[in-house]
């Protein structure tokens, strides 16, 4: 019952952006906007500033999976269909769960764009190390997801939500941004510093299952409240 739940939760997200791809035309758009101001601002004459990249793609990762937040539960309020989730006879944490895949995979998109485009503005060797990259890219986008969703969930009939949201979520996930950019930053130093990735990529993996274990927990009760 609980995997169907959330399987149904992000089936029907992924028929909704099927339609209209707003929330992934909008989210790729800012990412890729983001990159291209910081390429004109830290790219002169060919040459970027050094140990640029990996602040860069991490940066553009949260500010553009911050807006994904808010654009994807701003459908929710429609129809009071969050209200009509709650309602439904399923366990609470897999609608949590269904909503965290959907921005899993929506943000996995971004990625996928944004870490080529970085490397070649930028010159970095980011793929060098493509295991330890997708590990840290998976890790960080966790920590981030799990308690972005939480948030803009809890945050969805609030009138201020988008000023709150990032007011909320980023003090938080601050160590998920810092560990990923420490990480990323060692696998393009010269040589790629295998041993100091890995270990920031255990520090993402702590992160990840505390914040998902606190996110299962609460997300019942600040949903009925």
């Amino acid at each position: 019952m609980f995997f169907r739940t959330a399987w149904l939760v992000l089936r029907k997200d992924i028929a909704i952006e099927a339609k209209s791809f707003e929330v992934l035309t909008t989210t790729l758009f800012f990412a890729v906007a983001c990159v291209l101001i910081f390429a004109f601002a830290f790219v002169k004459e060919g040459r970027p500033v050094e140990d640029a990249a990996a602040g860069i793609l991490w940066i553009a990762i949260a500010f553009s999976g911050t807006l994904a937040l808010g654009r994807t539960f701003e459908r929710e309020r429609y129809g009071e269909t969050l209200r009509a989730l709650l309602l439904a006879p399923a366990p609470r944490a897999a609608l949590y769960v269904g909503k965290l895949l959907g921005m899993l995979a929506l943000l996995a998109i971004a990625e996928a764009l944004l870490a080529p485009m970085v490397a070649l503005m930028f010159q970095a060797a980011l793929f060098s190390r493509p295991l330890l990259l997708v590990g840290l890219l998976a890790g960080g986008t966790l920590g981030f997801c799990a308690v972005g969703t939480l948030f803009a969930a809890m945050l969805v009939r609030a009138r201020s939500r988008d000023v709150l949201l990032p007011i909320l979520l980023y003090p938080i996930i601050i160590p998920v941004i810092i560990a990923g950019v420490r990480g990323t930053a060692a696998l393009l130093s010269t040589p790629p510093d295998d041993a100091t990735a890995i270990m920031w990529l255990g520090i993402l993996g702590a992160f990840d299952t505390v914040f998902l274990t606190l996110s299962l927990w609460t997300f019942e009760p600040l949903m009925t409240e």
